[in-house]
């Protein structure tokens, strides 16, 4: 069981890098913060947005799930 807060997908989405001044992105139930990240200004990653769950995307991004370890982990994505 994780001591990470539960965030909501209405949560997530106000952090798109245009809301607030945070930018996460979700990733397999996780939530990550990407706000320092200068491959995330602005809330774009090339054609992919911040403030959503990215798992369904990773499979046509050129990198694998390692990149994820480099993240700060800030949550857990309420389950739909």
């Amino acid at each position: 069981m994780s001591d990470l807060p539960v965030i909501t997908q209405q949560q997530l989405a106000l952090r798109n890098g245009q809301d607030k001044p945070e930018i996460w992105i979700a990733w397999q139930g996780k939530v990550y913060d990407v706000t320092h990240s200068r491959l995330w200004r602005n809330g774009k990653h090339y054609e992919h947005w911040a403030g959503q769950d990215l798992t369904a995307e990773l499979p046509d991004a050129p990198h694998t799930d390692y990149v994820f370890e480099k993240l700060k982990q800030v949550g857990v994505l309420q389950a739909e």
